[in-house]
């Protein structure tokens, strides 16, 4: 009984609660800037395909990260928690939570291989002083929260299906993604950029489902996501991670 309870309390190390978002690893020391402007407009877009980051509910909690982090795009969806340390001229108290929306590229501070956040400018202000420019920051990442199910923009046409996958909870990065028509197989998609993901197969007329699967290896099936009478330029919306 006492060797189950000491690899209970092992387990129960790993993950760890800060601000009510779930940690399973340490923090890892980087630096951060900001972009965007003070409304964060100039983040909008990005590499990972998101689009208008408000309208797709990522809203200002949201960051570019280098080479190291972007991981080419897998890394695009995955949720940091981040705090100013080490520099009390500039450092604000508290922590932020941001999502991975866009690539820094390499220049500077984002240069392999160091670890960097160009972080939306409202967020980094909520850990910084707008002067400081640049800042020490330590971070970790956390089980991501959304609202809602997972969403499905279908866009490009018949025999070129592009897929963009985001509103992903848990994990939050994609790193696969299947898709079933009502009169398919299940087939695997790749991915063309970011987190859109593509099928050259002809699907018109048939209800969608998909298999979203991400880093962690968790995955979700959304059976018939899509009704027979979808359309290219329209989303959808699936089931959703537990958090």
């Amino acid at each position: 009984m006492a060797h189950v309870g000491f690899v209970l309390l092992g387990c129960l190390s790993m993950i760890s609660y800060a601000n009510g978002y779930v940690s399973t690893g340490g923090w890892t020391n980087a630096h951060a800037t900001f972009y965007g402007g003070s409304d964060a407009s100039g983040t909008m877009g990005g590499a990972c395909g998101y689009g208008n980051l408000y309208s797709q509910g990522y809203g200002t909690n949201t960051a570019a990260l280098s080479t190291a982090l972007f991981n080419n795009g897998l890394s695009c969806g995955s949720c940091y928690q981040i705090k100013c340390v080490n520099d009390p001229q500039w450092c604000l108290p508290g922590t932020i939570v941001v999502t991975a929306t866009n690539f820094c590229p390499p220049g500077g501070w984002c240069d392999p291989p160091n670890h960097h956040f160009d972080l939306s400018q409202p967020v980094f202000q909520q850990i910084a002083q707008y002067r400081a420019g640049i800042v020490p920051v330590v971070y970790r990442r956390v089980r991501c929260r959304r609202r809602g199910g997972i969403r499905f923009a279908i866009n490009g046409h018949s025999y070129f299906n592009l897929v963009l996958v985001t509103n992903v909870g848990g994990a939050g990065d994609v790193h696969s993604v299947a898709i079933k028509g009502s009169r398919t197989r299940w087939q695997a998609m790749s991915r063309n950029w970011g987190q859109n993901w593509q099928s050259n197969s002809y699907l018109n007329g048939q209800s969608l489902s998909f298999l979203v699967t991400t880093s962690d290896g968790r995955s979700v099936l959304s059976y018939n996501a899509a009704p027979p009478s979808w359309s290219f330029g329209q989303t959808y919306t699936g089931r959703q991670f537990r958090y």
